[in-house]
């Protein structure tokens, strides 16, 4: 079994609303989706997210560092079984990225490979995404028939504030985040009236996108912590983390690293420098599948905890990838992701992948992604199209 078709594509998507939080505001996404298919005509698929503010990829510069990353060479391989294939993808590694002395300029662009590679001989072999994390990482492997999504609020307006909360409470999410830190907001006010129409019960936690400056991030956190947060996630810019080591000595509440988590060299530096107590694990931003399960492994080793984020725009594609993981890997403190028709016009699957009214999704059966990508869908949504085989 080989690979006989690496094919790379623009895929441009509406969302079903404008997403607003510190660092950014998004009405579509453009995310890189990759078909691979085996000479035994198995299919699979792959999603990356490229974002400039978070990896520093655009979706042209992650298109053109696949087609000058010598996947034909790479992938050059006769694979007799799923644990090849498996170790054929972790070895997958794209061109050098100049002046990325953090390791992760082309992170979504590898997922998206990755992931299909994955998809495609899961697909052949018929094994699912879960036997990944059985293979590579054994000792987070836990089987789960079903995950529960937390909910998120982000800059909703006038009555909105009160019926989105609410709506999560009656719906009966065990968890939200809440994003702060946005311009013209009052993080107290908002957090007070947010955890008013919550209740008590729910387990809130807030995400700040970088918002804070090093002198004032200790006392924001102090003024939101009588409302009962759980975690503070990423309250100073990429630059500014450091600070974070004092920070912690003077808050009660656990400070988790997103933009400043990206990959390797991003966790040996928070762990040398004492800067967090959480990892956020999203895939397209670490990398794929397999260097999230690795980071997962590192925080286990030096007692950090880690959640499962995403990115704002993905498809079903990624949020397959996504359930697969939640579904197969211990101790997840915080879940995100499947948000699916509540976010984007178009998902890509033939499916609805969307979790259910409390927040809950089953675990998916089948091998691969466990899911059928539509390709009439894809195609209405493609921009552009690359060969990554020559």
């Amino acid at each position: 079994m080989r690979v006989v078709e690496l094919e790379a594509r623009h895929v441009r998507v509406a969302l079903r609303r404008k997403v607003t939080h510190a660092s950014h505001v998004r009405t579509d996404t453009d995310n890189v989706v990759v078909r691979c298919k085996l000479s035994d005509g198995s299919t699979g698929y792959g999603e990356g997210v490229p974002r400039d503010y978070v990896t520093g990829e655009t979706l042209g510069s992650a298109l053109e560092l696949l087609t000058r990353s010598d996947l034909a060479k790479q992938l050059d391989a006769d694979v007799d079984d799923f644990v090849q294939a498996v170790h054929l993808a972790e070895k997958l590694a794209l061109a050098t990225v100049p002046g990325d002395e953090r390791g992760i300029g082309g992170n979504a662009a590898r997922c998206a490979v990755e992931l299909a590679v994955l998809d495609a001989f899961g697909r052949a072999f018929g094994e699912p995404l879960t036997r990944v994390t059985e293979l590579v990482a054994p000792e987070l492997y836990r089987f789960r028939d079903r995950v529960q999504y937390s909910g998120v609020i982000g800059n909703p307006r006038g009555w909105k504030k009160r019926l989105y909360p609410l709506v999560y409470r009656l719906a009966g999410f065990s968890q939200v985040k809440v994003k702060v830190g946005i311009e013209g907001q009052d993080d107290v006010k908002r957090l007070k009236l947010m955890r008013r129409w919550l209740g008590r019960k729910i387990d809130v936690r807030i995400d700040a996108n970088e918002a804070w400056a090093p002198a004032e991030v200790a006392a924001r956190i102090q003024e939101l912590e009588p409302f009962g947060i759980t975690s503070v996630e990423q309250p100073v810019r990429h630059e500014d983390v450091a600070c974070l080591a004092e920070v912690r000595k003077q808050v009660a509440t656990p400070v988790m690293l997103d933009e400043s988590l990206c990959g390797p060299v991003d966790a040996e530096r928070a762990v040398r420098g004492g800067w967090c107590d959480l990892f956020n694990l999203r895939l397209s931003k670490c990398g794929g599948f397999i260097p999230s399960l690795r980071l997962a492994q590192f925080a286990t080793r030096h007692n950090l905890g880690y959640q499962l984020g995403c990115q704002v725009g993905e498809t079903a594609i990624l949020s397959a990838a996504g359930r697969h993981f939640a579904t197969s890997v211990a101790n997840l403190r915080y879940t995100e992701g499947s948000y699916d028709r509540h976010l984007v016009w178009e998902a890509l699957g033939a499916e609805d992948l969307t979790f259910r009214r409390n927040g809950s999704a089953p675990a998916l059966v089948g091998s691969g992604l466990g899911f059928q990508v539509d390709p009439a869908r894809l195609d209405r949504a493609t921009q552009r199209k690359e060969s990554l085989l020559g």
